[in-house]
């Protein structure tokens, strides 16, 4: 949900109205198990666009067919859609072939509550990925502080730190400006942030990015970025 509101200038909510089948002579793209449909539906709210949007649009979208071969039948089904303005009043585009979703009020919910993170002021930027990683020691046997500087879409600072102190669980967090915030906390499960640092950090730091006095504080640095993936759990 968070990748396709993220993409899409407009979400809608849709109930369709009609659907033809386009001639697979033309969408020779689509698979045969797949059909194209040209699709038009009654739009009952407008969750994300700045511009206008018509109360009856029309869109094309793939769908798989059936075990028999046959396109399933759509009419009053209500949708979510992730589009961007077609080139034509009245069309839209959907941002991917996944961007048609079912409608359930729990979905509406959670997409809203993304959309509401993404306009807001503040809002995470788009991770693209670790322009700096370093372990500092600290004076005491198992003491010490990785820092993990992230490179993001805006340019604005996104950084990752964790803390570890002798007979006491190693403790992280991330900052959002540029002096790391002493009351800065980990992200909360299916936030933005947690969308964010889960589905677009590397799976291990370059090496090139490695940038810590000594190979032996690099390798502590690997172990704390390797403890933040697996705090942060899988991008499903």
């Amino acid at each position: 949900m968070a990748r396709l509101a993220d993409a899409a200038p407009q979400v809608l909510r849709v109930q369709v109205k009609k659907t033809t089948v386009v001639d697979p002579a033309r969408a020779p793209d689509v698979a045969p198990t797949m059909a194209r449909l040209f699709v038009e539906a009654q739009v009952l709210n407008l969750i994300r666009g700045k511009q206008g949007v018509s109360e009856s649009i029309r869109y094309l979208v793939d769908v798989p067919r059936n075990a028999k071969g046959n396109v399933p039948k759509l009419k009053k089904q209500q949708f979510l859609l992730f589009a961007r303005p077609g080139t034509r009043p009245g069309e839209v585009q959907l941002v991917s072939k996944d961007a048609q979703v079912a409608w359930t009020a729990a979905t509406e919910q959670q997409v809203r509550d993304i959309v509401t993170e993404l306009v807001s002021t503040g809002a995470p930027p788009a991770i693209k990925g670790i322009r700096e990683a370093l372990h500092v020691r600290g004076n005491l046997q198992g003491e010490g502080e990785t820092q993990v500087f992230l490179a993001t879409s805006t340019g604005d600072p996104v950084s990752i730190t964790v803390l570890r102190r002798p007979g006491l669980a190693a403790r992280w967090a991330v900052s959002l400006t540029e002096i790391v915030d002493e009351a800065a906390a980990p992200p909360k499960r299916n936030t933005l942030l947690w969308y964010r640092l889960a589905c677009s950090l590397p799976r291990e730091i370059p090496a090139r990015a490695l940038v810590s006095d000594t190979p032996a504080d690099n390798d502590l640095a690997r172990r704390d970025y390797n403890f933040v993936l697996e705090q942060l759990g899988p991008c499903r």
